[in-house]
């Protein structure tokens, strides 16, 4: 970027901060139109600044800022929203879905769907009654936006219908391949990942199935990178931690 660009009022989420020097701190954030970024937000953190309850995760916002190379340097920012309320397992959730950005899309790479696919998630999460079943759907519409669609209707290499009643181990570049067995980590009735695909997450088995399912399918993506929200939520579960309340990050 040889010569600077401003951009102003981009509809934002915060994903990430870290301090930086004294008072300031660097931000990565999701925008509508420019995708994932990093801005200095100069002062931030300093009690009397202005931007003090402003930036906050999964609080909407839009950011304004000027950039001369890959680190921008935040000039605005201003709440488009009420903040989310999150607690607990669906805060959790949230920093999951969080990692999940940071961790698949890359710098400047606009991706306007997966923006209104982030913020339906955090809208959808402060009053989910199954913070489960909406991660589920969430990782399905996610993978499918970064390419990486899990084939859950057709047998790999025919091509042909699964099978209501047959069994499958699915294999993440591939899809399901027909077996003659029943169980294994990733061996599924073929029902099982019809439904799994067409979302009935109500059904507890079928949920359990896709948490098997897609947590493979990530990992393998990941390749081998560690979530450590999904540790931190297993941990809340065996009662080894206390569940986390919201906070406003500016404040750490």
């Amino acid at each position: 970027m040889s010569n600077p660009r401003r951009v102003q009022q981009q509809p934002a989420y915060i994903l990430h901060h870290r301090p930086f020097r004294d008072s300031s701190q660097i931000l990565t954030v999701l925008t509508r139109d420019h995708g994932k970024l990093a801005l200095v937000a100069r002062g931030s953190r300093g009690s009397k600044s202005r931007l003090a309850g402003v930036l906050r995760p999964f609080l909407p916002l839009r950011v304004s800022w000027v950039a001369k190379s890959d680190l921008g340097t935040l000039t605005g920012a201003e709440t488009a929203g009420p903040p989310s309320g999150l607690r607990g397992d669906a805060l959790l959730s949230a920093y999951y879905v969080n990692e999940l950005i940071l961790h698949f899309l890359h710098r400047y790479d606009p991706q306007p769907e997966i923006y209104e696919l982030y913020a339906q998630a955090i809208q959808t999460l402060c009053g989910a009654n199954d913070v489960a079943a909406c991660l589920r759907h969430f990782e399905i519409e996610f993978l499918s936006l970064l390419g990486y669609a899990v084939n859950l209707d057709r047998e790999a290499g025919s091509g042909r219908d699964v099978d209501p009643d047959g069994d499958y181990e699915y294999r993440v570049e591939e899809g399901p391949v027909p077996v003659e067995r029943s169980d294994g980590p990733l061996v599924f009735r073929g029902a099982t990942l019809l439904a799994i695909g067409a979302g009935e997450f109500d059904n507890p088995d079928i949920l359990r199935a896709a948490n098997r399912l897609l947590r493979d399918v990530i990992a393998f993506h990941l390749g081998g990178k560690e979530l450590q929200s999904r540790k931190v939520l297993l941990e809340v579960h065996r009662g080894r931690i206390a569940p986390p309340v919201s906070r406003n990050p500016v404040d750490d």
